[in-house]
């Protein structure tokens, strides 16, 4: 970890988006064969754009390319994780050239991409599976741990940014702003009211099946808020997660759920613990914010359309790459407790922007921090092109605030409303 701390004038950001598919006029979910499948389209874009294919036991899952990757998830979700950048114009634009890509090479095959936080029309059980050995290891390990693990597998979607950081004590600082403003941001992109066809009861469902995904690896982490929490404390956390495998020979080989530290003493069969098998371990992982070699990453928002999905990653820099506004942003929650966090995420998935968090409208601390962050990226200054700086990427999010409504609340109304359910109109609002 700490090897990996760079200095402010090397910071970068990656965003990671995952979308849905569908085929737009059968309304079906998108399987991995035929000509039409998941896998004739990826190797329609290495054919079409250059891109490295990677392979598993002959069949193509996934994507490399200028240093970025696209992988294929569970359910047959597409995600791109971008190239390290340094400022909101390149990944903007480098955001911008995937959907035009995507669209291009989808036409053919009739496929959408949803900008939602989950799978709006079909069930679990008529979800395809993609054929990667991960994901079958997951599906046999994680439903003995909770009740909505598969969902979250194979029917969620979500926008992702990772960020740096300058040593231990800006690692501890971020880390836990990012953990306590989760909620709040996660209201603002709470996009996932739509599931099996009908009403899901919550505006964020997407939250509400993570929080219902494996207690060992998921929530907020209470531990990060104690004194002395440091590079250590989190290994000493990230030992104890049971394992979902280890990779051998390029094999993914079932570890059972011994944890890693129980792997690093003893082995498993006749395996050895590596610091690839760790670091590999953390990435399985999945609280609302992440600590990898290096980078931290922030997972607490739902899938949303393009012009919010660029101002994810915006509205964080602002907060974390900007001394002033990070203690600013700190002063909003700085009063609560774990159990005021944990409720906040509860609120959030059922509510969006019309929850109340330790007695104040979490719309009211949402206005609040995207403007602590508009003011973080005015100091930081980092002009693109036309001489603007990357204030101009928060105002999708201050037109989401006008409209008091975190964007699965919209859907929701004009579900129930002008559109009549109908999942045309459904898709054609959510397509990128």
């Amino acid at each position: 970890m700490a090897g990996a701390e760079k200095p402010a004038s090397e910071w970068k950001i990656g965003t990671e988006h995952e979308k849905i598919a569908v085929y737009a006029r059968e309304l079906r979910p998108v399987p991995y064969e035929g000509e039409r499948g998941i896998g004739a389209l990826l190797q329609r874009i290495v054919d079409a754009d250059g891109w490295t294919p990677v392979t598993e036991d002959g069949l193509l899952i996934g994507l490399q390319k200028d240093g970025a990757s696209m992988s294929l998830e569970p359910g047959g979700q597409l995600e791109l994780s971008g190239a390290p950048l340094r400022t909101i114009h390149e990944t903007c634009r480098e955001f911008t050239a995937h959907l035009a890509l995507m669209k291009h090479v989808c036409e053919p095959f009739d496929i959408v991409w949803l900008g939602l936080g989950l799978h709006p029309i079909h069930t679990i059980d008529e979800i395809p599976r993609m054929p990667r050995a991960r994901h079958q290891i997951m599906r046999d390990y994680l439903p003995s741990r909770a009740s909505l693990p598969l969902e979250m597998m194979h029917m969620t979607g979500t926008v992702q940014a990772n960020f740096d950081f300058a040593d231990e004590l800006d690692m501890v600082r971020k880390l836990r702003v990012s953990l306590s403003l989760t909620p709040i941001v996660s209201a603002i992109y709470a996009n996932s009211s739509l599931a099996g066809g009908k009403a899901a009861g919550f505006i964020s469902r997407r939250m509400h099946i993570w929080r219902n995904t494996d207690p060992d690896r998921t929530g907020l982490l209470p531990f990060v808020f104690e004194p002395g929490f440091g590079y250590a404390r989190y290994v000493e956390y990230a030992l104890d997660v049971p394992m979902f495998f280890i990779v051998r020979n390029g094999r993914y080989l079932p570890a059972r759920g011994v944890p890693f530290r129980r792997f690093l003493e003893d082995g498993l069969d006749e395996h050895r613990a590596t610091l690839i098998d760790f670091e590999r371990h953390l990435t399985t992982l999945f609280p609302e914010v992440r600590l990898k070699r290096g980078v931290f990453e922030l997972r607490g928002a739902d899938a949303v359309p393009p012009d919010l999905t660029c101002s994810l990653p915006a509205l964080w820099k602002g907060i974390l790459y900007d001394a002033h506004a990070c203690e600013a942003a700190a002063a909003l929650t700085a009063e609560w407790s774990a159990d005021d966090r944990d409720y906040a995420l509860e609120q959030v998935a059922r509510h969006g922007l019309a929850a109340v968090l330790c007695g104040r409208p979490v719309l009211e601390l949402a206005r609040e921090l995207a403007a602590i962050s508009r003011e973080g990226l005015r100091r930081i200054r980092h002009l693109g092109r036309s001489g603007e700086d990357e204030r101009r990427f928060l105002d999708p999010v201050d037109a989401q605030l006008d409209r008091g409504k975190s964007p699965g609340e919209v859907v929701l109304e004009r579900w129930e409303g002008e559109w009549g359910r109908s999942f045309e109109r459904l898709i054609e609002y959510a397509r990128y």
